[in-house]
């Protein structure tokens, strides 16, 4: 049987291979006729070994965590696209405890990018030496669902590497989100609230929390109750339009 290196959470790394490389640059340098060439290959070739077994680990890492993994429930609303969403900290705290385990760390930064645009990068590294890139260009337009400029440029770049940051975790991990899985929409029939009464609560909510309060409580028992199926999205909008820096 081969000899093998474990290096974390079940993976192994044959290291026959190293060994052997090893002993050969050993008596490479200790031979003065040697030139350097050849011991540069030497060296080059001993490189690409470690490479290969680090990303070797990486790959059997990264298959133990995702076999530990499931779905992450959705944790908050989308008022502009009626929808539920899981929050970063949300998948943070569902994910982190098994990918440091099996050895992981994650790290993000960003990079050159068209305009309008941020590119938002993930560096996962491995302790078995191997790191891979990921990457996400994100719009940072600060426009909203309908078009309309509805952030500053420091608020939209935040938004921006805000989701980045949540897509680029689900990505790395192929985690899913919610019980259904349609974009976050949810496929459960909801009662229709009037059309007219819906448009004049987001006009409230848009205008922050004391405003929409202020306008559902002018509202007949038989208007709150249809406006029910919205309230807590009209709450998380006006939540959000007295906190325009807090992205998802």
């Amino acid at each position: 049987m081969n000899a093998v290196t474990k290096i974390e959470a079940g993976a192994v790394v044959p290291a026959d291979q190293n060994a052997a490389l090893l002993s050969v640059i050993a008596r490479a340098a200790s031979d003065p006729s040697v030139d350097i060439d050849k011991m540069e290959r030497l060296l080059a070739m001993q490189e690409r070994v470690l490479e290969r077994n680090a990303e070797s680990a990486f790959n059997e890492a990264m298959r133990g965590a995702q076999g530990e993994m499931r779905q992450v429930a959705t944790d908050a609303n989308n008022p502009q696209t009626r929808s539920r969403y899981a929050t970063y900290a949300a998948i943070d705290a569902a994910l982190r405890p098994i990918y440091t385990r099996h050895g992981f760390s994650i790290s993000y930064g960003t990079a050159d990018a068209p305009e309008g645009y941020v590119r938002v990068l993930a560096y996962v590294s491995h302790v078995g030496g191997h790191t891979r890139r990921y990457e996400a260009a994100m719009p940072a337009d600060g426009k909203g669902a309908k078009g309309g400029d509805v952030m500053t440029k420091t608020h939209a770049f935040g938004a921006a590497t805000s989701y980045g940051m949540r897509y680029l975790l689900k990505m790395i991990f192929n985690v899913a989100v919610g019980e259904y899985d349609l974009d976050g929409n949810d496929p459960v029939q909801r009662a229709e609230v009037p059309a007219e009464l819906l448009a004049k609560a987001r006009e409230h909510a848009m205008k922050g929390m004391a405003e929409y309060k202020a306008f559902f409580s002018m509202l007949t028992k038989d208007q709150r109750a249809a406006l029910l199926p919205e309230h807590e999205s009209l709450k998380a909008a006006a939540i959000a339009a007295d906190n325009p820096a807090g992205v998802e």
